[in-house]
């Protein structure tokens, strides 16, 4: 068989398969072992369980639980609740202050925990109710935190980008550092769009006119900045001189910390809250890990059955401008974002775009950044959605079509910002290249 036919045939019954509810990590073992019987027989079946469990034999790997302990020690704690605090009294008197507020507690958290979802979670408990309670829309206030929760994905430090960095070999350090400036563009463009849309609907915060002394402002900062401390800390272990750890260690200490910080400052004294953390860390990670190792028997199967070879060279041949390849490419994966959760499309076609990204002259790095904001519009949008229902949880009177036509012109931000990358590449080579020189 043809083995670009055989490869639609491999993505029509992945997407099926998915689709019937099947765990991500089992529906690709399962798609991986049917063709790799059907079309080369038997003899690949005993490499299998090397090829399951050696992709995870990687020291890299150790970052990820770690930098998942960090998030979930900083997620149990009213760290999420104290930040939001501090930022609304700093920016009580600008106009629109609040929704402002959230949003840049989104984007510290998000550097802190590294996790969309616990982000929601996390400032959404308190910005949704206070900014109801204020007289803004409920789409403005769900949407924003919705919109908010996503940057945690890009922002570094990133678990996407680990998985993303380990899935193509590339230096885990310089793809954090390639998120930072179109992180902070990103959380500017989100800040925009909510002065504009608070002002054109006349709901520029009903108590704005409340103040706060220095006083008030000041007491909240302690419980907050040791996180944070934290967090610029791991970022200087990282790029401090000729990096003075690898991303593995520095996260295990960084987690170290965190779990230290909740333990002396939020008082988390008791075994079983502990226990939470560890528990609820070990799920998240053992689930990541576990769809790496499916995705590198489902590459072996693409490899083995030439449909990768295949799906580079029938690219290769097409005579069009890179920049329609590009477009093409972002469709693709905005699409696969619609159904599937940012690390399986990340494991899945990674590998595959990497090659075809280098030949058409765009930088891996670049490109990283590209996929993780197609993966963030993914996280609001249907019908996985991720972030939507998360809001939805947290205030469940808020319909899910109010929550998504919140969300939709944080989505058109996101857009103009690969717009603006593409435009201005330099937005996420410029940091990686001063900092750790040229790549190779």
């Amino acid at each position: 068989m043809d083995p670009l036919v055989l490869g639609a045939l491999v993505g029509f019954a992945t997407i099926a398969l998915l689709f019937s509810g099947i765990s991500v990590a089992i529906g690709l073992l399962v798609v991986s072992t049917a063709f790799l019987i059907i079309f080369d027989g038997t003899r690949s079946l005993p490499l299998l369980p090397e090829l399951l469990f050696g992709d995870l034999n990687s020291f890299a790997l150790l970052s990820i639980p770690m930098f998942i302990i960090m998030g979930a020690s900083i997620a149990s704690t009213r760290a999420g609740a104290d930040l939001y605090e501090a930022i609304d009294r700093w920016l009580t008197r600008v106009p629109g202050g609040l929704v402002i507020s959230n949003l840049g507690a989104c984007a510290l958290f998000a550097a802190m925990s590294g996790s969309s979802p616990a982000t929601c979670a996390a400032i959404g408990k308190m910005g949704i109710p206070e900014m109801r309670k204020r007289g803004y829309p409920d789409s403005v206030a769900a949407g924003s935190i919705a919109a908010g929760g996503t940057l945690g994905i890009l922002i570094p430090p990133s678990v996407t980008m680990i998985v993303y960095g380990i899935a193509t070999e590339t230096s885990i350090g310089r793809l954090f550092l390639a998120g930072v400036i179109p992180g902070i563009m990103l959380v500017m463009l989100f800040m925009g769009w909510a002065l504009y849309d608070t002002w054109r609907k006349g709901s520029m915060d009903a108590l704005a006119g409340r103040t706060f002394t220095w006083a008030q402002r000041m007491e909240v900062l302690p419980r907050v900045l040791p996180f944070m401390v934290i967090i610029f800390g791991v970022l200087y272990a990282l790029y401090g001189g000729d990096g003075i750890a690898t991303p593995s260690e520095v996260a295990a200490v960084g987690a170290l910390l965190c779990i230290i910080v909740a333990i002396l400052i939020y008082r988390m004294w008791n075994l079983k809250d502990l226990w939470a953390v560890l528990r609820d860390a070990t799920r998240e990670s053992v689930m990541i890990l576990f769809i790496i190792a499916s995705a590198a028997v489902f590459s072996y199967m693409l490899s083995s059955l030439q449909i990768t070879q295949s799906v580079a060279e029938w690219i290769a041949t097409l005579d069009v401008n890179r920049w329609v390849l590009m477009l093409c490419i972002n469709v693709f994966l905005l699409v696969a974002g619609f159904f599937l959760p940012p690390v399986a499309v990340i494991v899945m076609s990674a590998p595959i775009l990497l090659p075809i990204i280098i030949a058409a002259g765009f930088d891996p790095y670049w490109f990283a950044v590209i996929l993780t904001i197609n993966m963030e519009i993914g996280l609001i949008t249907p019908p996985v959605g991720l972030n939507l229902y998360v809001i939805n949880g947290i205030a469940p009177e808020i319909s899910l079509r109010t929550i998504l036509v919140g969300s939709m012109p944080f989505v058109g931000c996101m857009v103009l910002a690969i717009i603006l990358l593409c435009l201005f590449p330099a937005l996420a080579t410029w940091l990686p290249d001063l900092i750790m020189g040229q790549a190779i």
